[in-house]
């Protein structure tokens, strides 16, 4: 498989797919996990959120969505283990048979709104259609605005997440988000990423960013071309990978950015959850 201009390797094929089952297939062979160990700390998010802005049903935004992967964690309490064999086992379902099983699986945390945004429409039209997110953003907000159809959806949004978009899309996307609603943040980003020019463009909305502490595991490298790319990724960047990547894995770590200067307080709630999960 071709690595894509970041040093990774290419998988636009499994994100434009009909379903996820191209997409559970290849990610499950990698190890990756990286949506699993990110559900305590959504759910933490959402719950700080929740209480503190007095909302009953936040709107959350998942950005780079793809098949809806995180609000179906969340909503049907369930793991990246058990959806990797739920769609392991779809067989020849066709894709109207496979989404009505996955209306059937049991939604438990229906007390927040999701919406997705993707560059995938297929992506974008499954998790829809198998009732993982209530509205979609078809958008590329790297390169265009939002129209007014998709501000209006933004200017709802009270928290954003993503579990590894950061580094593909930047803070030009981000910004154009931040702007309509300034939301709360929380990203999940390789380590082979810098966080800082986002940092910096949301400090001007008047946002304070701050790290939770720990890595946290992605997947493991597709081949030793793509781990020796990373490596020198990393090394160009200044960050050593030494009992991580060099190890061969991907790793990320988790930025908090809130507005009016508080992203200290919600990292250190996060910092409280159990450290199990990281590294």
């Amino acid at each position: 498989m071709p690595l894509d201009s970041t040093g990774k390797i290419n998988f636009d094929d499994i994100y434009t797919a009909p379903d996820p089952r191209a997409f559970f297939g290849t990610l499950r062979r990698l190890d990756y996990d990286i949506p699993q160990q990110a559900k305590a700390y959504f759910a933490k998010l959402i719950d700080e959120y929740r209480a503190e802005a007095d909302v009953k049903v936040p709107t959350v935004l998942d950005l780079g969505c793809s098949y809806g992967v995180n609000a179906a964690l969340y909503r049907c309490d369930t793991t990246m283990e058990r959806l990797y064999d739920h769609y392991a086992s779809a067989g020849a379902l066709s894709r109207d048979e496979l989404i009505a099983r996955d209306r059937r699986m049991d939604a438990v945390g229906d007390d927040v709104r999701f919406i997705g945004l993707d560059a995938s429409a297929p992506a974008l039209d499954y998790a829809l259609a198998a009732g993982f997110i209530d509205e979609a953003i078809h958008a590329d907000l790297e390169n265009e605005d939002p129209t007014e159809e998709q501000r209006a959806l933004l200017s709802e949004v009270d928290i954003v997440i993503s579990t590894g978009c950061v580094g593909y899309v930047t803070e030009k996307t981000l910004v154009r988000i931040a702007r309509e609603n300034r939301p709360w943040m929380a990203h999940f980003v390789l380590r082979m990423f810098s966080y800082g020019p986002v940092a910096d463009s949301l400090g001007e909305l008047d946002y304070e960013t701050t790290g939770v502490e720990g890595v946290f595991r992605q997947r493991k490298f597709a081949s030793d071309e793509e781990q020796t790319q990373i490596l020198d990724n990393l090394s160009v960047a200044g960050v050593d990978p030494r009992g991580l990547e060099a190890g061969g894995r991907l790793y990320a770590r988790l930025f908090v950015s809130r507005p009016h200067g508080a992203a200290g307080g919600l990292a250190s709630a996060l910092n409280a959850l159990p450290l199990r999960d990281r590294g």
